[in-house]
């Protein structure tokens, strides 16, 4: 178990190294180091992992402190991490998956100058989330997730000197805030009604299950607050629009980002927070319906993104839904489920897509692509593998979770199921769309200009599109491997549901409720989801046999609905201008006016003053004469009275 304290020490390690030395080291050692770490960090996670494996209960639950950090009166606080299901199921997909990204991102930032700059952001990161799933307590995985929020800053504006870039870097540090406030306040109620932090503290007492255990009004509070945080971090309405800019940076960071740290963090902290949702329904409607609505409207924008990593980017936020409509409807473990076969095709589609964009000279507009298919022979079908995956397509590994979540929903509200299932037709139709303009049709690339995203210049310099170094690919077929086989976690059948059964002691009966749906009705639903599936992926591929459908393409779902074009107006008009308004008059008028106040009564009250100081020592007596005779006048009145 002491295994623990190396999955954060590793890459915490190359995070110093890099920042104290990375520039000697330079390329592509600094690389190395960081991907080297980071396996390590793997391991040490699989070694706990097959730890706790057998074991059962709560021996599955271990705390490992590292040191005292706050004893301030009733007030302590370790940094210590807990090694039970949920953070180590965490652990294990982050370093997993961060590993191949980390692997990845040698080959793909080869050429860039700032190359070490790189490695110790994403080193650090990934330090970040595993302090966050790992901490025993609120207190401890908020320094995580104010860890992630600013690598996440200076990850998506690594790029700093493109406007684009900084500006995107800085929506995402704002926007993050917005929710972090939710979670700060969430942190007062916490210990005003709890005293302590700790998850044994305040959530071992909850997960009984008996009524009264928290007052219905405190955990809504606590359950709103926290899903304001996670909200931020997991780009849910209406704090989604950081999200699809943060494209802007490298594609490693895209994927790091979507399928492996920060957007899982808030799913993390709803299924952490399972015992306290559960005494507040409201609350977990409030979840299921954001997530309903961010899924199917995220789907709807991706249907005519032209940018390979934007239509990437708005799905990652309608799965982000899909994920919080499973835990707003009591599926706690099946949100967890899609949150990790997530991570596996989506962490693939991006690369695929990097290794795309890498062989396109940094061309990222699929209307400049088509028929690249036999120009990347080891990507296209490992691109293929992820696109079914996504699309929901038997029996890929988000078919499984898919389904699971669906159950889920049918069970809470058949109206938001309805909502999941056209979210999934959506999803197959828009990925087939994408499928067909980068990598089949007439090659559209001979007209393409190279975009200066990342460094630009002469467009495909080896004559023609090519595939990428094995330092990219290989990361490519692990994760199409996961894609595939990634279901068998948490398989229904013969009663295997691994992860459901690991998961048990986090999430007992107690406070999870049990989805009763009878098999007949089960297959289904299934059967009716995927055959929507399949006529999304029929009309698209239909439909997509040339680049150019206007029909096909309104541009409000090109604007995205023109969200963040009426943010924006907002924000540079009305409220700029009363920002203005209200710093000249609160401000200038009544902060400026009581300090300069102040000053001009001391000056003004200095000048009568020193009329008294004459210097004349005559003056001076017949002033303290005065000052005698009153104060005789005022004892002689008292010693009278």
């Amino acid at each position: 178990m002491d295994a623990a304290y190396v999955i954060v020490a590793l890459p915490l390690l190359a995070a110093l190294v890099l920042f104290a030395g990375g520039k000697r080291i330079g390329k592509p050692l600094s690389g190395w180091i960081a991907t080297g770490c980071s396996i390590g960090a793997f391991i040490a996670t699989v070694v706990v992992w097959l730890t706790l494996l057998g074991r059962n209960g709560d021996a599955r639950v271990v705390d490992k402190n590292i040191f005292t950090w706050i004893p301030a009166g009733g007030l302590h606080v370790s940094a210590a991490l807990q090694l039970d299901p949920l953070s180590v199921a965490m652990g294990l997909f982050v370093t997993g998956v961060g590993s191949l990204i980390v692997l990845y991102s040698i080959g793909y930032m080869a050429h860039d100058e700032e190359f070490p700059r790189f490695f110790f952001l994403l080193s650090l990161f990934l330090t970040s989330m595993l302090v966050l799933v790992l901490a025993d307590n609120y207190l401890f995985s908020f320094v995580g997730w104010e860890g992630v929020g600013f690598c996440s800053y200076a990850l998506v504006g690594f790029w700093f000197e493109r406007n684009s870039a900084a500006v995107a870097a800085k929506k995402a540090f704002v926007t993050n805030r917005i929710g972090d406030i939710g979670f700060m306040v969430a942190l007062f109620l916490m210990f005003e009604h709890f005293h302590s932090f700790n998850y044994s503290a305040v959530l071992t007492p909850l997960m009984a299950g008996h009524a009264g255990a928290i007052a219905g009004a405190t955990a809504t509070g606590l359950g709103v607050m926290l899903f304001l945080g996670a909200a931020g971090k997991s780009a849910q309405i209406p704090l989604y629009m950081w999200l699809p800019d943060a494209m802007e940076g490298p594609t490693p960071v895209s994927a790091l980002i979507h399928a492996a740290t920060m957007v899982t963090a808030g799913v993390y902290l709803m299924a952490r927070s399972a015992p306290i949702l559960h005494y507040t329904h409201s609350t977990q409607v409030l979840i299921a319906c954001v997530g309903a609505a961010t899924a199917i409207f995220a789907a709807t924008i991706a249907c005519a993104q032209d940018d390979i990593k934007r239509v990437l980017a708005y799905s990652t936020l309608s799965q982000l839904g899909y994920m919080f409509l499973a835990e707003g409807s009591g599926g706690f473990t099946d949100g967890l489920f899609h949150m990790i076969t997530h991570a596996f095709f989506k962490a693939l589609l991006f690369l695929s897509a990097g290794s795309v964009i890498h062989a396109m000279s940094d061309e990222q507009n699929m209307k400049k692509m088509g028929n690249l298919r036999r120009y990347l022979p080891i990507t296209f079908p490992c691109f293929m593998i992820g696109y079914l995956a996504l699309s929901g397509i038997f029996p890929f590994a988000g078919f499984w979770s898919k389904d699971d979540t669906l159950d889920a929903a049918w069970h809470f509200n058949k109206g938001l199921w309805v909502v999941g299932a056209v979210t999934a037709v959506l999803t197959a139709y828009y990925m087939t769309r994408q499928v067909m303009l980068v990598w089949y049709g007439q090659a559209r690339w001979s007209e393409a200009t190279p975009t200066a995203s990342q460094g630009g210049g002469s467009h495909f310099e080896h004559g023609e599109p090519h595939e990428s170094p094995p330092v990219m690919w290989i990361p490519l077929v692990i994760l199409a491997f996961a894609s595939l086989f990634g279901g068998l976690i948490n398989l229904p059948f013969f009663g295997a549901n691994f992860l459901e059964r690991w998961l048990e002691p986090v999430f007992p009966a107690s406070i999870v409720p049990v989805i009763h749906i009878a098999s007949g009705t089960k297959l289904a639903l299934s059967l009716i989801v995927l055959a929507g599936c399949l006529a999304g992926i029929a009309f698209g591929a239909r439909a997509w046999q040339t680049a150019e459908r206007p029909d096909l393409e309104p541009a409000v779902l090109r604007h995205g609905w023109y969200i963040d074009e009426a943010v924006s107006l907002a924000v540079s008009g009305p409220l700029a201008d009363g920002a203005n308004d209200l710093a000249y008059v609160v401000d200038a008028g009544v902060i400026d006016g009581a300090v300069n106040g102040v000053g001009r009564l001391s000056a003004g009250s200095g000048r009568v003053l020193r009329r008294l100081q004459t210097g004349y020592v005559r003056n001076y007596a017949i002033g303290i004469a005065l000052g005698a005779a009153v104060a005789l006048l005022y004892v002689a009145a008292r010693i009278g009275s």
